[in-house]
Protein backbone atom coordinates (compact mmCIF):
# COMPACT_ATOMS: atom_id res chain seq x y z
CA UNK A 1 0.00 0.00 0.00
CA UNK A 2 2.97 2.33 0.37
CA UNK A 3 4.08 2.36 -3.28
CA UNK A 4 1.13 4.40 -4.65
CA UNK A 5 1.61 6.98 -1.87
CA UNK A 6 5.29 7.38 -2.73
CA UNK A 7 4.39 7.70 -6.39
CA UNK A 8 1.70 10.27 -5.58
CA UNK A 9 4.21 12.36 -3.68
CA UNK A 10 6.69 12.16 -6.52
CA UNK A 11 4.17 12.93 -9.28
CA UNK A 12 2.00 16.02 -9.21
CA UNK A 13 -1.41 16.58 -10.79
CA UNK A 14 0.36 18.73 -13.37
CA UNK A 15 2.64 15.79 -14.28
CA UNK A 16 -0.43 13.71 -15.08
CA UNK A 17 -2.05 16.53 -17.05
CA UNK A 18 1.09 17.07 -19.12
CA UNK A 19 1.28 13.33 -19.80
CA UNK A 20 -2.39 13.40 -20.81
CA UNK A 21 -1.72 16.30 -23.19
CA UNK A 22 1.23 14.43 -24.73
CA UNK A 23 -0.87 11.29 -25.14
CA UNK A 24 -3.55 13.21 -27.06
CA UNK A 25 -0.91 14.83 -29.28
CA UNK A 26 0.60 11.42 -30.08
CA UNK A 27 -2.52 9.31 -30.52
CA UNK A 28 -5.68 11.37 -30.19
CA UNK A 29 -8.32 11.44 -27.46
CA UNK A 30 -8.66 7.65 -27.68
CA UNK A 31 -5.06 7.38 -26.43
CA UNK A 32 -5.96 9.17 -23.20
CA UNK A 33 -6.17 6.11 -20.94
CA UNK A 34 -5.19 5.81 -17.30
CA UNK A 35 -3.20 2.60 -17.76
CA UNK A 36 -1.37 4.02 -20.78
CA UNK A 37 -0.42 7.15 -18.86
CA UNK A 38 0.68 5.11 -15.84
CA UNK A 39 2.93 3.00 -18.07
CA UNK A 40 4.38 6.14 -19.64
CA UNK A 41 5.05 7.70 -16.25
CA UNK A 42 6.32 4.37 -14.89
CA UNK A 43 3.94 4.29 -11.94
CA UNK A 44 0.92 2.27 -10.89
CA UNK A 45 -2.65 3.43 -11.32
CA UNK A 46 -2.74 4.12 -7.60
CA UNK A 47 -0.81 7.33 -8.22
CA UNK A 48 -3.49 8.46 -10.67
CA UNK A 49 -6.30 8.05 -8.16
CA UNK A 50 -4.37 10.16 -5.68
CA UNK A 51 -4.99 13.15 -7.99
CA UNK A 52 -8.18 12.30 -9.93
CA UNK A 53 -11.47 10.64 -9.08
CA UNK A 54 -11.77 8.89 -12.44
CA UNK A 55 -11.00 9.04 -16.15
CA UNK A 56 -13.77 11.57 -16.80
CA UNK A 57 -12.18 14.05 -14.38
CA UNK A 58 -8.83 13.58 -16.11
CA UNK A 59 -10.33 14.41 -19.51
CA UNK A 60 -12.18 17.42 -18.11
CA UNK A 61 -9.07 18.74 -16.35
CA UNK A 62 -6.92 18.23 -19.46
CA UNK A 63 -9.37 20.22 -21.58
CA UNK A 64 -9.73 22.94 -18.93
CA UNK A 65 -5.94 23.29 -18.73
CA UNK A 66 -5.73 23.70 -22.50
CA UNK A 67 -8.53 26.29 -22.49
CA UNK A 68 -6.75 28.38 -19.86
CA UNK A 69 -3.50 28.25 -21.85
CA UNK A 70 -5.26 29.28 -25.06
CA UNK A 71 -7.07 32.18 -23.38
CA UNK A 72 -3.76 33.36 -21.93
CA UNK A 73 -2.22 33.15 -25.39
CA UNK A 74 -5.03 35.31 -26.78
CA UNK A 75 -4.40 37.91 -24.08
CA UNK A 76 -0.67 37.95 -24.86
CA UNK A 77 -1.34 38.53 -28.55
CA UNK A 78 -3.96 41.15 -27.74
CA UNK A 79 -1.48 43.06 -25.60
CA UNK A 80 0.88 43.43 -28.57
CA UNK A 81 -0.26 46.82 -29.86
CA UNK A 82 1.86 49.33 -31.74
CA UNK A 83 1.10 52.46 -33.76
CA UNK A 84 1.21 50.38 -36.94
CA UNK A 85 -1.99 48.29 -37.38
CA UNK A 86 -0.57 46.62 -40.48
CA UNK A 87 2.50 45.42 -38.56
CA UNK A 88 0.24 44.25 -35.74
CA UNK A 89 -1.87 42.29 -38.22
CA UNK A 90 1.27 40.62 -39.54
CA UNK A 91 2.30 39.78 -35.99
CA UNK A 92 -1.13 38.28 -35.35
CA UNK A 93 -0.83 36.09 -38.44
CA UNK A 94 2.64 34.94 -37.41
CA UNK A 95 1.36 34.02 -33.95
CA UNK A 96 -1.65 32.18 -35.37
CA UNK A 97 0.50 30.16 -37.78
CA UNK A 98 3.37 29.46 -35.40
CA UNK A 99 4.57 26.02 -36.45
CA UNK A 100 7.03 23.65 -34.88
CA UNK A 101 7.85 22.36 -31.42
CA UNK A 102 5.29 23.38 -28.84
CA UNK A 103 3.10 25.14 -31.41
CA UNK A 104 2.85 22.00 -33.55
CA UNK A 105 1.85 19.98 -30.50
CA UNK A 106 -0.86 22.54 -29.72
CA UNK A 107 -2.19 22.25 -33.27
CA UNK A 108 -2.43 18.48 -33.02
CA UNK A 109 -4.05 18.65 -29.61
CA UNK A 110 -6.63 21.14 -30.84
CA UNK A 111 -7.51 19.03 -33.86
CA UNK A 112 -8.11 16.06 -31.55
CA UNK A 113 -10.33 18.21 -29.33
CA UNK A 114 -12.31 19.42 -32.34
CA UNK A 115 -12.93 15.81 -33.29
CA UNK A 116 -14.27 15.15 -29.81
CA UNK A 117 -16.36 18.30 -29.98
CA UNK A 118 -18.35 16.87 -32.89
CA UNK A 119 -19.89 14.31 -30.55
CA UNK A 120 -19.64 15.90 -27.09
CA UNK A 121 -21.82 19.01 -26.46
CA UNK A 122 -19.70 20.19 -23.50
CA UNK A 123 -16.51 20.07 -25.53
CA UNK A 124 -18.31 21.84 -28.37
CA UNK A 125 -19.24 24.63 -25.95
CA UNK A 126 -15.63 24.94 -24.78
CA UNK A 127 -14.46 25.22 -28.40
CA UNK A 128 -17.14 27.81 -29.12
CA UNK A 129 -15.83 30.00 -26.30
CA UNK A 130 -12.29 29.80 -27.63
CA UNK A 131 -13.42 30.40 -31.22
CA UNK A 132 -15.38 33.48 -30.13
CA UNK A 133 -12.44 34.91 -28.20
CA UNK A 134 -10.09 34.41 -31.13
CA UNK A 135 -12.55 35.82 -33.66
CA UNK A 136 -13.11 38.95 -31.57
CA UNK A 137 -9.34 39.43 -31.43
CA UNK A 138 -9.24 39.26 -35.21
CA UNK A 139 -12.21 41.62 -35.52
CA UNK A 140 -10.46 44.27 -33.43
CA UNK A 141 -7.32 44.00 -35.54
CA UNK A 142 -9.20 44.28 -38.82
CA UNK A 143 -11.16 47.28 -37.50
CA UNK A 144 -7.90 49.04 -36.70
CA UNK A 145 -6.57 48.19 -40.13
CA UNK A 146 -9.66 49.08 -42.19
CA UNK A 147 -11.88 51.30 -40.05
CA UNK A 148 -14.96 49.38 -41.18
CA UNK A 149 -16.75 47.35 -38.47
CA UNK A 150 -18.93 45.26 -40.80
CA UNK A 151 -16.07 44.39 -43.13
CA UNK A 152 -13.85 43.64 -40.15
CA UNK A 153 -16.37 41.11 -38.82
CA UNK A 154 -16.65 39.31 -42.17
CA UNK A 155 -12.90 39.26 -42.77
CA UNK A 156 -12.23 38.04 -39.23
CA UNK A 157 -14.46 35.01 -39.86
CA UNK A 158 -12.70 34.23 -43.15
CA UNK A 159 -9.33 34.79 -41.50
CA UNK A 160 -10.14 32.37 -38.71
CA UNK A 161 -11.50 29.73 -41.07
CA UNK A 162 -8.25 30.01 -43.01
CA UNK A 163 -6.19 29.57 -39.84
CA UNK A 164 -8.15 26.47 -38.79
CA UNK A 165 -7.65 25.03 -42.28
CA UNK A 166 -3.93 25.72 -42.00
CA UNK A 167 -3.86 23.77 -38.74
CA UNK A 168 -5.13 20.73 -40.61
CA UNK A 169 -2.39 21.00 -43.21
CA UNK A 170 0.50 22.01 -40.96
CA UNK A 171 -0.17 19.29 -38.38
CA UNK A 172 0.43 16.50 -40.91
CA UNK A 173 3.87 14.82 -40.71
CA UNK A 174 4.15 15.09 -44.50
CA UNK A 175 3.57 18.85 -44.53
CA UNK A 176 6.20 20.54 -46.78
CA UNK A 177 8.81 22.55 -44.90
CA UNK A 178 7.77 25.81 -46.56
CA UNK A 179 4.02 25.27 -46.30
CA UNK A 180 3.64 27.79 -43.50
CA UNK A 181 5.33 30.52 -45.59
CA UNK A 182 3.02 29.75 -48.50
CA UNK A 183 -0.12 29.87 -46.36
CA UNK A 184 1.01 33.10 -44.75
CA UNK A 185 1.67 34.67 -48.16
CA UNK A 186 -1.75 33.89 -49.62
CA UNK A 187 -3.62 34.92 -46.46
CA UNK A 188 -1.68 38.18 -46.40
CA UNK A 189 -2.33 38.80 -50.08
CA UNK A 190 -6.06 38.02 -50.25
CA UNK A 191 -7.35 38.79 -46.76
CA UNK A 192 -5.12 41.69 -45.72
CA UNK A 193 -3.33 43.49 -48.56
CA UNK A 194 -6.25 43.22 -50.99
CA UNK A 195 -8.53 45.01 -48.49
CA UNK A 196 -6.33 48.08 -48.17
CA UNK A 197 -6.95 51.17 -50.33
CA UNK A 198 -4.54 51.49 -53.24
CA UNK A 199 -1.44 53.54 -52.61
CA UNK A 200 -1.53 56.79 -54.60
CA UNK A 201 1.08 57.03 -57.34
CA UNK A 202 3.66 59.66 -56.77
Amino acid sequence: MTAPVKEAVRLTREDWLQAAFNAVVEGGIEHLKVLTLADTLKVTRGSFYWHFADHAELVQATLARWKVQEMQRILRIQSHVTDDPHADMSHLLDAALAHGGEELENMRFELAVRGLGRRDPQVALLLHEIDQARTQLFVRQFERLLGDAKKAQDLAVLFYLSIVGCYQALSRPSSPARAKDYFKAIITSFLIQAQLPPTPNH
